[in-house]
């Protein structure tokens, strides 16, 4: 059974950790294919609060000024509006909340990825400081996660994003290693 799709392959799978984690302890997710982490992910996770089901940063009245994502790749797509929009590319996920209980795969299929995206299923929500969803590619400054939400500046028609440099500079570091 396989999951409704968004403008990539993860966009619903992300609610599929709780289920994965047997709705157990508590969970970090990030886009991460889009995102650089430029702080320590256990001051991330220290932040996690038992009373909430998910925390994430959110970014209220947010528009984007992309109407396409991922230009110029074979991955092109409308950069759609929803409520919420961004709020779940990072969550501090609390895997024992009840409201999770029916992120399982079978419900999943059936669900809208907008109504998921924009945690419409909740209103268990806790904040999470800017600084750890910084949508740098939207005008925000940079912060302890940096995210570029149109596409990454590994893309050609993103190449000269902000903080496009220190993108580069880590991919080259990765490069080395490998």
């Amino acid at each position: 059974m396989g999951l409704p799709e968004g403008s990539n392959a993860f966009t619903v799978s992300r609610f599929l950790v709780p289920w994965l984690c047997d709705f157990k302890g508590h969970a970090i997710f990030c886009d991460a294919s889009d995102m650089l982490m430029d702080g320590d992910i256990a001051e991330l996770d220290s932040l996690f609060n038992p009373e909430f089901a998910v925390q994430v940063v959110k970014h209220p009245d947010y528009k984007t000024r992309h109407k396409t994502k991922y230009r110029g790749t074979s991955m092109e797509c409308p950069n759609s509006e929803y409520p919420r929009k961004n709020w779940a590319s990072v969550m501090l996920i609390n895997c024992e909340h009840p409201d999770w209980v029916a992120a399982t795969p079978e419900i999943l299929a059936r669900v809208s990825p907008a109504e998921m995206l924009g945690l419409l299923w909740t209103d268990s929500i806790g904040e999470l400081p800017a600084e750890w969803n910084c949508l740098v590619d939207e005008g925000q400054p940079a912060g302890k996660l940096l995210h570029w939400t149109a596409g990454i500046p590994g893309f050609q028609a993103y190449s000269g994003a902000p903080f496009a440099e220190l993108w580069h500079h880590e991919r080259r570091l990765l490069e080395t290693v490998g």
